[in-house]
């Protein structure tokens, strides 16, 4: 059957269509994608702006002609961070509902670390032994771990990329004190949640997901995506903290020329390299191994098994 999942994330809108039977891998049929940046349309007061509102009405809209086209049986649209902390959720909710027909469903941190987590397992499959999976989104940062698909350790720390970029780093060129703050700020906020995770072992193998990573990896010498989602790519901790100090010292053009970044997240990119760099410090990995599922086929999946 042919499905459609519409991810409704803090940066990106994206509507994944698939051909998906139970007992065989999810197959990517067409992608539709746009910079919605929700998170940049919060209000100082926490509600998402009439004009967040107004472009992911129309976002959808457009998912849903493209998911008619492609001759989907159903749609599950589903939010993440910026309009789970929005102060006006309900209310964005229901005008969505009413103008588009969709039902969001609004995920918890919790949800997302443990949906993401059960992706990554069924692409490594059950060889990998104890897995341990990092996700930086544009709002949060979700961690999972565990020696089955329904993992034992599932965390959400508000530390996307996106939202360390707007509150710590608004300077063209990152500021040596801003830098040094932010990169603080992070390691305090993972370690204080860290002993759950090191208490059981942090996983025989170790796997990160999101566009954040691939693009980190992409800039640290992985192989493009025009080579497929089967090459192996790694993201090396010696060879990220080489590169953190040159992204430092570059303005957003200069970052949005880096292979695998583009214009839209090239400001976001040094702020998800910090992050990416504690994990590996304060976990003590050598590398991450990059996972091309991460939570939108989660989600696919946990459909096929209930049927």
């Amino acid at each position: 059957m042919r499905e459609a999942v519409l991810d409704i994330g803090s940066n990106t809108g994206h509507l994944l269509v698939v051909d998906a039977h139970r007992g065989a891998a999810p197959l990517p049929a067409f992608s539709k994608k746009a910079p919605l940046r929700l998170a940049e349309h919060l209000t100082p007061a926490g509600a998402l702006s009439d004009t967040g509102v107004s472009e992911l009405i129309s976002f959808i809209n457009s998912a849903l002609a493209v998911a008619e086209e492609q001759g989907c049986e159903t749609v599950t649209a589903f939010a993440t961070s910026a309009i789970r902390e929005a102060s006006n959720t309900d209310k964005v909710l229901k005008t969505v509902q009413q103008k588009t027909g969709v039902r969001l469903t609004v995920l918890s941190g919790e949800e997302e670390a443990r949906l993401t987590f059960l992706a990554v397992r069924r692409w490594f499959g059950w060889s990998s032994g104890r897995l341990a999976v990092f996700d930086i989104g544009g709002g949060s940062l979700e961690i999972a771990a565990g020696t089955d698909e329904r993992p034992d350790v599932a965390q959400s720390l508000e530390l996307g990329a996106g939202r360390l970029a707007r509150e710590w780093l608004s300077d063209d060129v990152a500021s040596e004190s801003s830098y040094k703050a932010l990169r603080k700020y992070i390691r305090t906020e993972i370690a204080r949640e860290a002993g759950s995770l090191l208490r059981a072992g942090v996983g025989d193998h170790c796997a990160a997901t999101s566009k954040t990573f691939r693009s980190l990896a992409r800039v640290c010498g992985a192989a493009p995506s025009t080579e497929g989602t089967h090459v192996r790519r790694m993201l090396p901790r010696a060879e990220l903290k080489t590169w953190l100090p040159k992204i430092a010292a570059m303005n957003r053009s200069q970052i949005a020329q880096l292979p695998g970044v583009s214009n839209a997240r090239a400001h976001q990119v040094l702020a998800g390299g910090l992050v990416a760099e504690a994990i590996m410090d304060l976990y003590d990995i050598e590398a991450l191994e990059i996972c091309p599922w991460a939570l939108r086929e989660g989600v696919i999946l946990q459909q096929l098994d209930a049927l």
